[in-house]
């Protein structure tokens, strides 16, 4: 193996050369597609801080859904911003609201396209927090049967799996539960297993309106510090009933995703969040960088470090070049 019998740049100089030995591969199949829902018709928002991403309004939906399926880009994850907001957050679990009326029109117009809605409150709050409060304190038992009926509405209207991301102890366990007692076993529950209190929410929080009225999320977000803690988060879902695993953020979290994946060798899914998104975007728009080379460069890490799928505002772009 001494130098000069072993040369590793041999299968370095060419392409195909390099494609023999790629130890890392993945394809359109581990792409999921973010969308954000709104009322309304003809709506179609720009996200200054995101740039490419839109608010859009159910028949603007539709037409996005249609390039996704044209990309053969597996699934799609909803948001919603509701009409009007309250305390209880109670437009999360209407029949009417707008996730629920774009989930039932997404799969009545395309039935094969995986549906995947979040679960949480913080869209739906007037004080932007994502369970119920009790003073200034995030109730975390109050919230649970509040989730439950959120997740149940999304599954009445079609979806295939449910996501909650708002970090309470034993939500899983509490949707299973729900789901499975009125007969929605076959729907799928994708945790935020180990979702950090990140400063790459920032642009997020301008698409979904979701930025806290007071203080932060840092009593049931995880520290960023932590990792053992994730582990221990992880097994908590998995023993609850969780289908799928998520790390989130992805790129400053590539040690969690390879840790998790390895303990547990349970589907995990990345969350590309969207600071990491428009960072790329901003650096790209000043010419210091080359955004789909740094686009697929950070992409194959996250899924080089274990990763099962990647739930990422660059699906598209992605999909087109991996095609």
């Amino acid at each position: 193996m001494n130098f000069p019998i072993y040369r590793p740049r041999r299968f370095r100089r060419t392409e195909n050369l390099r494609r023999l030995i790629r130890e890392t591969t993945w394809s359109v199949d581990q792409l999921i597609y973010p969308l954000f829902a709104v009322p309304g018709k003809g709506v179609l928002n720009p996200v200054q801080s995101m740039p490419g991403v839109f608010q859009r309004s159910v028949d603007e939906l539709l037409r996005e859904v249609k390039t996704v399926v044209d990309l053969k880009i597996p699934g799609v994850l909803l948001f919603g911003l509701p009409e009007s907001k309250d305390e209880h957050g109670s437009q999360a679990h209407s029949r009417e609201g707008v996730v629920q009326e774009a989930v039932a029109r997404i799969k009545d117009k395309f039935p094969d396209l995986l549906v995947i809605t979040d679960v949480c409150l913080c869209e739906y709050t007037s004080h932007g927090h994502c369970g119920i409060l009790r003073g200034h304190e995030v109730d975390n038992d109050a919230t649970l049967d509040v989730l439950s009926q959120v997740a149940l509405s999304h599954a009445r209207a079609g979806a295939d799996v449910v996501a909650p991301s708002d970090m309470m102890d034993g939500r899983v366990g509490s949707i299973r539960t729900c789901l499975d007692e009125n007969g929605f076993s076959q729907v799928g529950v994708l945790a935020y297993s180990a979702k950090y209190c990140s400063a790459f929410y920032g642009p997020f929080r301008d698409a979904a309106d979701s930025a806290p009225q007071f203080g932060d999320r840092r009593a049931y977000q995880m520290d960023f510090s932590n990792a053992g803690e994730a582990l221990r988060e992880v097994a908590l879902d998995i023993d609850e009933g969780a289908d799928m695993v998520m790390v989130k953020p992805a790129l400053a979290y590539l040690d969690v995703i390879r840790r998790v994946k390895d303990e547990f060798g349970w589907p995990v899914a990345a969350y590309n969040v969207s600071g990491e998104y428009s960072m790329i975007k901003a650096a790209s728009a000043n010419g210091w960088l080359d955004e789909t080379r740094v686009m697929m460069e950070i992409l194959t890490a996250i899924r080089r470090a274990g990763a099962d799928c990647i739930i990422t505002y660059f699906a598209k772009d992605a999909a087109r070049i991996l095609s």
